[in-house]
């Protein structure tokens, strides 16, 4: 129904934004990076846009990046996680991690956001392991950050200690200046796995 928004910030709540779109105050629930990079913007902002119909209410999810979204879509359409937890889930771990998590069958990445159990982890890796295999290179290229510290942070969500993701990502990066976040974190684990044999 509604691809996107663009209007002036009328306010901001802990989960939540009014945009003022013609007079018209449209109330938009948002993951924490989404309002992160809404509190750094000026007064005019764009959000993409998911419409969720219940028996009981419509409610407006607002995203910073189109890739937010997809994964939001992606998540409502597992069985037993509902928009509520999905934005916990965007709002938590970042959409390389996610997919990390999914893919390896990290279970303890997973059950450490708040509204998961180990169930619905379980659940979450059997019905998204293949489309997260298939859509983790989108996720990488829209996420921006810098490849050395994500790959860092998706190592540590692995269950690594933050001195070993370190010293792993900087012994790697020597080799792989400008390697994207898979191929450090995969260079990264291949390091480990030669310093322990």
């Amino acid at each position: 129904m509604f691809a996107h928004i663009t209007g002036t910030l009328s306010s901001v709540g802990e989960k939540s934004v009014v945009l003022d779109v013609g007079g018209i105050g449209y109330l938009l629930l948002v993951s924490q990076p989404t309002l992160r990079e809404i509190e750094k913007s000026e007064e005019t902002v764009k959000l993409f846009t998911q419409l969720v119909v219940r028996e009981d209410a419509l409610t407006l999810y607002g995203f910073h990046r189109q890739s937010e979204r997809e994964l939001f879509q992606i998540l409502i359409n597992v069985s037993g996680i509902g928009p509520q937890i999905a934005l916990n889930i965007l709002s938590q771990i970042s959409l390389e991690q996610f997919a990390i998590a999914i893919i390896s069958d990290d279970e303890r990445a997973l059950t450490s956001i708040s509204g998961i159990g180990a169930k619905s982890a379980k659940r979450l890796i059997l019905e998204l392991k293949e489309t997260m295999k298939k859509k983790r290179g989108s996720f990488i290229e829209k996420e921006g950050h810098m490849p050395a510290s994500d790959a860092k942070s998706a190592l540590v969500s692995l269950g690594f200690s933050e001195r070993e993701a370190e010293e792993s990502v900087k012994a790697v990066m020597e080799r792989l200046p400008s390697g994207s976040v898979q191929a450090i974190i995969k260079a990264a684990l291949q390091h480990m796995k030669e310093r322990r044999t």
